[in-house]
């Protein structure tokens, strides 16, 4: 008596991409200031493309 389990190809992963976009803030934020990492942010705020 087995289970059949279908596995379902994502065209999304979120988890995937999430972690990459955190590791890549990391290495670009590694080693600056507060304020820097404050002007980086509100510099990438306006570099991301709008999904909306």
């Amino acid at each position: 008596m087995g289970t059949n389990v279908k596995t379902i190809e994502k065209e999304f992963d979120s988890v995937k991409t999430f972690r990459a976009i955190k590791e890549k803030i990391s290495k670009d934020i590694f080693q600056m200031t507060l304020p820097q990492i404050k002007e980086y942010l509100q510099k990438q705020k306006f570099n991301t493309p709008c999904s909306a």
